[in-house]
This record gives structure tokens, C-alpha cells and sequence, in this order.
């Protein structure tokens, strides 16, 4: 037996044994995974995740955030970081999930992208172990997850959307934004049994707009598409602070606590942490990772 394959088998024994034992134990708790997309560029998802992570952060949740946005990987500017590894470093092997990992100063971790998972349709069965491993080295350190992906619905947008726990689609009130953010949850739905998503409207000049965005998408998926249901969980208006906080590179959390904005934020990631306990799925990071790796056949 070579050395190489020699460690392969030694990972995939390591990584079966870590799996049954936290199978064997029915008290374990796991990460809430939820996937932010968007069937446009544009819409602010990135600049959202962020605002949200740190909202959670401080009402003592810990976060995670796994960039997923291959090719325009950028949490990490919304945050002024500057990683000097990203996840492909850890499918190689040559880094593990803590030292790729960057916290922020609210105790944010941060999994950069870069192009990690370009090529997640050729990861060999090592490297899926080896990934398969180290995420599960999280299940002890986030009670939150978020993966923000890229736009529109190319496969590793999909991927990610079809594994995590629950799905939140940002909209904004632009006709394409609409039409865009519907064609996302057809395509999840028909390809991927996907039947329930969450819908944040941003940018929206009133709550009335907001619901109308819902209102149109929530009647397209029942004309359309059976049992799919959306979720209307929230808005955030337009706000130039949010502008002035980007400009600064900083979050609007840090820079503009009381603005309209974040004041919006605040009451979203209320709403779902209050959905966290009722919508709950069973299962944990192996799992996730699972399903991003199968979604990928």
C-alpha cells in the first residue's frame, strides 16, 4: 500500500468513526445551515448575510459564514479581511478548516471561497473525505451557518441551495429581480424536489412594496407550481447609510447601528432565530456536505 493511499484509507476510517459517534448521540445539537441566494446580481445579498451574521453574533449566537460564491468570492471585503488561504486549501489538505478559518472581531468566523469549489463535480472520494471530515470539526463551534451564494442558478449555486437547511432568497422590487428570483425556485423545485424557501425583499421603499414582491411571487408559485411555499420573512428599505457603510468598507451594523437599515436587519434575524427551533432538520454537517456532494451528480 502507497503512502498516499495509505492516508485515504486512514481519513476515511477517521471520518466513518466521527460520523457514527455523533450519529450515536441523540442530545447533540447541529448548526442551522442557511443558504442566502438570489436569482439576480445586485441585490445586496452579500452586504445581508454580513449585517445578519453580525445581528446574530450579538444576541450570543455563534456564526459561521462560508463563502460560496465561486469566481466573486467577496464576504471577506465586506468584512476588510484579507485571507491568505481559502476552502481549496483544505481540500487539498494542505491547511485544515481552523487554520483557512478568519474571525472577525465579533467573533465571526469566516470561510473564505476563492475557488474552492470550482471543480466540486471532480473532487475525488479523498478529498470529499477529507472536506467531509473537517466540517464536521464546526458542529462544535456554530450554532449558525450561513452560505452565501453566487447568483443566478448555475450548479454550485444550486448545490449549496439544495443542501442547506433552509433556503433565503433576496429580491429586490425591480421586475427582473422578481422574475429572476422566481426562475431560481422553479429550477430548485423541478431539479431538486426543493418545497419551501424564505423571501427577504431589500431595498424596498415601504413594507407595502415589500409584500407586493411576495404577493406576485407567492401567486406565481401557486399558478405554477404545486405545494412550493414561500415564506415572507422580512424587508429592508432603502437606506443610503447602507451605502456610506460600504464606502468605508465597514458593515452598517458597526457603522450606523440606529439607521432605518439596520434596524430592519436586527428584526429579520429575530424572526429567523424564532424560526429556528420549529423548522429545525435533522442531520449535521457530514450531511450537508453529503447533499452538496450528491446535488452535484
Amino acid at each position: 500500500m502507497d503512502q498516499a493511499k495509505g492516508l485515504r484509507q486512514i481519513a476515511r476510517t477517521d471520518a466513518l468513526a466521527r460520523r457514527k459517534a455523533t450519529m450515536a448521540s441523540p442530545t447533540k445539537t447541529f448548526p442551522r445551515v442557511i443558504a442566502v441566494t438570489s436569482g439576480k446580481g445586485g441585490v445586496g445579498k452579500t452586504n445581508i448575510v454580513g449585517n445578519l451574521a453580525v445581528a446574530m453574533s450579538r444576541k450570543g449566537k455563534r456564526v459561521v459564514i462560508i463563502d460560496a460564491d465561486v469566481g466573486l468570492a467577496n464576504i471577506d471585503i465586506v468584512f476588510n479581511l484579507r485571507p491568505e488561504y481559502n476552502i481549496r486549501h483544505v481540500v487539498s489538505s494542505e491547511k485544515s478548516l481552523d487554520q483557512v478559518m478568519i474571525k472577525t472581531h465579533h467573533g465571526i468566523g469566516i470561510i473564505p471561497g476563492g475557488s474552492g469549489f470550482a471543480d466540486l463535480t471532480q473532487l475525488n472520494e479523498g478529498e470529499k473525505l477529507t472536506l467531509l471530515s473537517e466540517f464536521e470539526t464546526l458542529a462544535d463551534k456554530a450554532d449558525i451557518i450561513f452560505v452565501d451564494t453566487g447568483a443566478g442558478i448555475s450548479s454550485n449555486v444550486l448545490y449549496f441551495n439544495a443542501a442547506s437547511d433552509e433556503c433565503l432568497v433576496v429580491a429586490t422590487t425591480e421586475p427582473t429581480s422578481i422574475t429572476d428570483a422566481y426562475a431560481l425556485m422553479k429550477v430548485m423545485s423541478q431539479k431538486y424536489g426543493s418545497r419551501h424557501f424564505k423571501l427577504l425583499v431589500n431595498m424596498a421603499d415601504s413594507e407595502k412594496d415589500a409584500k407586493r414582491v411576495y404577493a406576485a411571487l407567492s401567486n406565481a408559485l401557486d399558478k405554477f407550481l404545486k405545494n412550493v411555499v414561500l415564506e415572507y420573512t422580512g424587508y429592508i428599505p432603502f437606506d443610503r447609510q447602507l451605502q456610506r457603510a460600504v464606502q468605508k468598507r465597514g458593515l452598517l451594523l458597526d457603522e450606523f447601528p440606529d439607521s432605518m437599515a439596520s434596524k430592519a436587519v436586527e428584526s429579520v434575524a429575530c424572526a429567523l432565530l424564532r424560526d429556528g427551533d420549529k423548522n429545525r432538520a435533522d442531520g449535521n454537517l457530514t450531511f450537508f456536505m453529503n447533499r452538496v456532494f450528491q446535488a452535484a451528480r
